[in-house]
């Protein structure tokens, strides 16, 4: 396991932390049978990872992210990833993201009422 957050890692956990999406309690670096999720949260049974860009970026990495994914997925995890430049350049629009997976059944003026602290 990783000590030190990316910079993205870092910036979305001050919005994740103390349940403050929603009410929603997410841990960090997590970890799920043979793997450790960057973020998770296990009401919701869901998964957020943070690529960064040169080390997901390769085609061999893309398939063992695919692979992951459908494993997580497979043991009932859903899973949402994020380039990192996604969540430094769009903290609001990864906020979104993440609001919309874990209330889906909410409808669109629900799903609107929290605002998250960045």
């Amino acid at each position: 396991m990783r000590r030190d957050a990316t910079d993205a890692e870092a910036r979305l956990w001050r919005l994740l932390r103390n349940r403050q999406l929603g009410g929603w309690k997410f841990r960090r670096q997590h970890p799920a049978g043979p793997f450790v999720l960057d973020f998770y949260c296990h009401e919701a049974k869901l998964a957020i990872e943070v690529d960064g860009a040169g080390h997901h970026a390769g085609q061999r990495r893309r398939v063992k992210d695919a692979a992951r994914t459908r494993a997580l997925e497979a043991e009932g995890i859903r899973v949402l990833r994020f380039w990192d430049g996604e969540v430094i350049g769009n903290i609001e629009g990864a906020a979104a993201k993440i609001w919309g997976a874990l209330t889906p059944a909410l409808s669109q003026r629900e799903r609107a009422k929290p605002t998250a602290k960045t």
